[in-house]
């Protein structure tokens, strides 16, 4: 490798014949990315223009484009107008590999503190999906919950309580549930844990001690939850999501399989409800094959169009684990998750999990008392109006600056998909990053190369009212840029 930075990546030898079957652009962008990652392409070094390295390898400048594109997307590149395309600092480095998901690496890079410094971790405008609106979480009303769980709580609960969290949140918690989900949940076969990959995490180390060895998870779907699965031991197996939800037809023919991951309020990135029949086809599977379902319901407080979707939990306690967290709803960094498991499970997936830590007995009893006292409940209503007003405003401007884009999923949750024409999602992506715009694409979190590739994900949750007009411009902008540059390359 030549000491000058400047050029340090034009002779990293490429093996592409070593990487797995599939599309060249696909194998030249695994070969680059385990380079970055295992150090030979090193931090900051520029990487050659996309005719040069095409012309070494014998392929299309597409192909280069459309690796470069992706590994922009993942994290691993930054390119800037009218200079190189450079590896990102914090990428490199045997620290930073990432753990295989469907055979092939999950779509991002599993997050480092070195991306986390700006610009990368606050865009201007943020249309990241997965984060709840963080300038709206409630500072003073939580402060008065720690304050109030500090000032009450017995000396006894500063001590060392049982893994599966304090008692007084777990009722209040199941309480809760059943009346704002319609769950059917008992307090002592309720867990709680550090979010809700934590919970699937458990769960699946319980399902594999008790012979479980396939867990089903939607396609696409979250990135994590499939590392979740595999990292509990067990093979992932995606199962396509259509029009009305996860196919069961799909699950039914694969009889190795006998636990189901499903997020029936509002699918991740399809933003698909599972439809009412699907719902009972998908219940009477797990009892005809002694399984059981996993619920996530990360979504459900955010409804727009009618009131929320009770949890499938409710219709089939016995064959339904319903798993959530104030991650969407407060922040991700509380940490506070939780999952309620059936009676018949709940011992094996503590006996499965005898290292599994509850969050802080006093941010439990902090949730606990934002729970009794209402606070919770206000601050979702004020959230929904939120939401709604941001949504409605965030697809008209779409619907003025890109008329021939089509908008889905926008009826509940946090994100909607941005149907595009005659331009890679990809492309789009690495674009509009150039410009301060942070969107994602939902080929990322497909199984399949080349799955949803003209279609972006954009979340609101975290986009600033202000932010939502120019946002949008800038991203049509970037589109614009973006098909220009393909019809003249």
């Amino acid at each position: 490798m030549p000491k000058n930075q400047t050029n340090a990546a034009w002779d990293t030898l490429l093996d592409l014949d070593a990487q797995p079957a599939g599309p060249l652009h696909d194998r030249l962008r695994r070969a680059l990315r385990s380079a970055i990652v295992g150090g030979r392409i090193a931090a900051g070094s520029a990487l050659p223009p996309s005719r040069t390295l095409a012309a070494d390898l014998g392929c299309s400048r597409w192909v280069v484009t459309e690796a470069y594109a992706q590994l922009a997307a993942e994290g691993y590149l930054e390119a800037r107008t009218g200079s190189a395309t450079r590896v990102r600092p914090g990428v490199t480095g045997p620290a930073t590999g990432t753990r295989p998901g469907f055979g092939d690496p999950p779509a991002r890079p599993v997050p480092q503190p070195a991306r986390l410094g700006p610009p990368f971790a606050h865009p201007r405008f943020d249309f990241t999906p997965g984060l709840p609106d963080l300038r709206a979480f409630p500072r003073k009303r939580w402060a008065d919950a720690v304050r109030e769980a500090g000032r009450q709580s017995p000396f006894t609960d500063l001590g060392y309580l049982e893994h599966a969290g304090h008692p007084h949140l777990r009722e209040t918690l199941a309480g809760y549930l059943t009346r704002s989900r319609g769950a059917a949940i008992a307090a002592e076969d309720l867990t709680i844990c550090a979010g809700t990959t934590d919970g699937l995490a458990r769960i699946a180390r319980g399902l594999r001690e008790h012979g479980h060895t396939h867990l089903a998870v939607e396609d696409p779907g979250w990135t994590w939850t499939r590392e979740a699965v595999v990292d509990a031991g067990l093979v992932a197996v995606p199962i396509g999501v259509d029009g009305d939800g996860l196919r069961v037809d799909l699950l039914r023919d694969q009889p190795w399989i006998r636990a189901a991951i499903v997020a029936p309020a509002h699918q991740f990135p399809t933003g698909t409800v599972l439809a009412p029949a699907r719902r009972a086809e998908l219940i009477r599977w797990a009892h005809d094959v002694d399984g059981i379902l996993l619920e996530e319901d990360k979504d459900a407080d955010y409804r727009y169009d009618r009131r929320p979707v009770a949890a499938i939990q409710g219709m089939a306690p016995s064959r339904t684990a319903l798993l959530g967290s104030v991650s969407k709803t407060l922040s991700p960094a509380l940490r506070i998750g939780w999952f309620a498991t059936p009676p018949r499970w709940t011992s094996d997936v503590a006996v499965a999990n005898p290292l599994g830590l509850p969050p802080s007995v006093l941010d439990q009893l902090a949730f606990a008392w934002f729970l009794d006292d209402g606070g919770y409940d206000r601050h979702l209503r004020a959230c929904r109006r939120r939401y709604r007003a941001r949504r409605d405003v965030l697809v008209g401007e779409l619907a003025c600056r890109l008329p021939g884009a089509r908008v889905s999923g926008a009826a509940a949750g946090l994100h909607l998909l941005l149907h595009l024409d005659g331009v890679r999602a990809t492309e789009v992506v690495a674009a509009a990053a150039r410009d301060g715009v942070s969107v994602d694409a939902v080929g990322n979190y497909a199984s399949e190369a080349g799955a949803g590739d003209s279609t972006l994900i954009l979340g609101y949750g975290n986009l600033a009212d202000s932010a939502v007009a120019e946002g949008v411009s800038r991203l049509a902008d970037a589109i614009d840029r973006t098909k220009m540059w393909n019809v003249r390359g």
